[in-house]
C-alpha cells in the first residue's frame, strides 16, 4: 500500500518539528515521491546525518509502503 505525499509530511514535522516540508509526487503513482526538507536541527549536521534523521522520522515506512522518495536536505540560510 502507497502513502499519501500528506502521510509523508506529517512523519516528517511529527519526527523534526522546526522542518519545512516540500513533497512532490514524481511518478503519479504514489510511490516515488521528492522532498526537501529544511530544518535548523541540521546544522552542523553531514548530508548523511540529515539524511538518516529524516528516515528515523519515517518510521520504518521507508522501503514499504514508501517505495522511492528522493531527498534533499539542508539548514535554512
Amino acid at each position: 500500500m502507497a502513502m499519501n505525499a500528506s502521510d509523508i509530511e506529517r512523519l516528517i514535522k511529527e519526527g523534526i518539528p522546526d522542518a519545512q516540508v516540500t513533497i512532490r509526487d514524481l511518478a503519479g503513482d504514489g510511490d516515488h515521491y521528492a522532498a526537501e526538507v529544511v530544518a535548523k536541527s541540521f546544522r552542523g549536521k553531514s548530508r548523511v546525518q540529515q539524511h538518516q534523521m529524516v528516515y528515523n522520522a519515517l518510521k520504518g515506512n521507508m522501503g514499504g509502503a514508501l517505495h522511492a522518495l528522493a531527498l534533499q536536505t539542508s539548514a535554512p540560510d
